[in-house]
């Protein structure tokens, strides 16, 4: 080609869209630049569009002659495996939907396994196949959930090309140093003149690498443009501080505390409050203590036990008195005093001031009692729901794993809420604040007990291959409904995220699960043939993905 591309400033060229509509108006009303009307137009159309499909497909648009780009740069990362280079190939050329949609058969969802094979490649540290870039680059454009990983995995040539194709322009968006200027941080009149003049999202990208290098300069940075941001970019800029956030952050975040915005002063609030040693930690532990206390003579009379010499005292009883107003300290706090549709303006103050206070609080508040034996007492005047739901949310926030094990209880408990969490979005994120092999632990002994019709929300956050123990736990589950008869179609999501998730050398086991099982009278009509097509699926997948991970392993 005697053209080169374009700058990466200049605008489309449009060739393309004018060519589809070409196509959709038909060439009886509207023919190719050049051609007029006649037999030849739509043979003209068609050559027009061949040619402009391979420079799409090159990674260049046509345009006028031009500077000729740099040369892409070195990617020093060893190259993929052969084998591992076909599978990329295999795993790119998927599609959503190609099905046609009914029934998935047994054949593995390719779409669903490349976010795990690009974790693998990136662990490896390989570099992908030039050929293979394009194809990349429009899978993560096509998903937002795909894109980091993909441009990790697509290196500095993604990112020259993105300059080339204003089709890629999210990677320059979406990575660090995908911006030129964000390739010479070390140069500190650089980095200054961005800030000031850059856009919106390339001064948001800067804040973000910054931070990750370096807590203190990024602050500094921020600090200096602050009282002139627009609130909704200050409430942005604001939350690129839970990125290395520490006790250096506090003079700053007590500053915003003070911001005109509500939305600005509820973020600071919340990053200070998850700073167990802040100054707001210890007004509200102060403001919550008020709230909340042991209360001798409420257990006593709830037991109705007379208070003589030698008699039997109950247990106590945690008593809540919760605010009557909220007054200006607390609101500058970040207490929202304005309560939701339907929540009392009580509970609603009292949830906040216990979510922001310091877990430590309580031990040393409720007669030195450990976080388990503070869950167990009773909470007089139905106030238990609001106050553990508040230690919930602080132990997330606080990422307290003590607490959180207390407000899970025993996943086999008769109750499948557990003595503190109460909705199975609450136990997520506690679980979420656990390690690896507890998390799993817990939600296999939760599958025991309760099944997998209250699990699907918990195996979200378990980490992946799966423990053996909930593995072994799910595929148990999924056997007693196929053996049940229950609805088959109802586990799918479950069955996908076993696909995915399951440890692969679980495969042998599962391959007497595989034929088609005799139907119980009261079974959906073909859930039979459904089971063991699903199993089918489940096992063909897991081969395939102890086969990826064998050809990214092969030297």
């Amino acid at each position: 080609m005697n053209r080169t591309s374009a700058p990466v400033d200049a605008p489309a060229t449009g060739a393309w869209e004018g060519l589809v509509t070409t196509a959709l108006l038909g060439t009886d009303r509207r023919t190719p630049p050049g051609t007029g009307p006649g037999p030849a137009a739509p043979v003209a159309l068609l050559e027009a569009a061949a040619v402009e499909t391979v420079r799409r497909r090159a990674g260049l648009r046509p345009a006028r002659a031009a500077e000729r780009p740099q040369p892409a740069p070195e990617d020093p990362r060893p190259p993929l495996p052969p084998a591992a280079v076909r599978r990329l190939a295999l795993l790119l050329a998927d599609r959503p939907g190609a099905s046609g949609g009914g029934r998935r058969g047994t054949a593995p969802d390719l779409t669903e396994l490349l976010p795990q094979w690009l974790a693998a490649a990136n662990t490896r540290g390989f570099a992908p196949p030039p050929q293979a870039l394009p194809a990349l680059l429009d899978a993560a454009r096509g998903r937002t959930d795909l894109r980091p990983a993909a441009l990790e995995f697509a290196g500095p040539r993604a990112l020259w090309l993105a300059r080339l194709n204003p089709d890629w322009r999210f990677a320059l968006r979406s990575t660090p140093g995908g911006n030129t200027a964000l390739q010479h941080l070390e140069d500190d009149d650089s980095v200054r003149q961005l800030w000031q003049e850059g856009l919106f999202a390339e001064r948001v990208a800067l804040l973000s690498v910054l931070r990750s290098r370096d807590p203190s300069a990024a602050r500094d940075l921020l600090a200096t443009t602050w009282p002139t941001e627009r609130a909704e970019d200050r409430l942005m800029f604001l939350d690129s501080l839970r990125t290395g956030l520490g006790s250096d952050d506090e003079p700053f975040l007590e500053q915003a505390l003070a911001d005109r915005s509500r939305n600005v002063r509820a973020t600071a609030a919340e990053l200070l409050s998850a700073l167990p040693g802040s100054a707001l930690a210890a007004r509200m532990a102060v403001r919550a203590e008020a709230c909340v206390a042991i209360d001798h003579t409420q257990a006593v009379q709830a037991a109705g036990v007379t208070e003589v010499p030698g008699a039997t005292v109950a247990t106590p009883t945690i008593a809540v008195e919760a605010p009557h107003e909220c007054d200006p300290g607390m609101e500058r706090d970040g207490v929202v005093a304005k309560a939701p549709a339907g929540r009392g303006e009580r509970s609603w103050w009292l949830g906040q001031l216990v979510e922001a206070a310091p877990l430590g609080t309580w031990s040393r508040r409720l007669g030195g009692r450990t976080p388990r034996e503070i869950v167990a007492l009773p909470v007089t005047d139905d106030w238990q729901g609001e106050l553990h739901a508040a230690w919930c949310r602080a132990a997330v926030r606080q990422r307290d794993a003590e607490w959180s094990r207390a407000l899970l209880g025993e996943p086999s408990a008769p109750e499948a809420g557990g003595p503190g969490a109460v909705s199975l979005a609450e136990r997520a994120k506690l679980l979420g604040t656990l390690d690896a092999a507890e998390r799993a632990e817990w939600v296999a002994g939760f599958i025991a007990t309760h099944g997998l019709s209250e699990a699907f929300q918990l195996l979200g956050v378990c980490a992946v291959p799966w423990a053996p123990p909930l593995g072994r736990a799910v595929v148990d589950a999924l056997n007693i409904a196929r053996d049940a008869g229950s609805y088959p179609w109802s586990f799918s999501g479950v069955m996908g995220l076993a696909e995915r998730c399951l440890d692969p050398s679980e495969a042998g086991r599962l391959d007497a699960l595989l034929a088609v099982p005799d139907e119980p009278e009261n079974a959906s009509p073909g859930a039979g043939g459904y089971w063991a097509e699903a199993f089918q699926r489940l096992v063909t997948t897991l081969r395939l993905r102890a086969a990826m991970t064998e050809e990214l392993n092969t030297p």
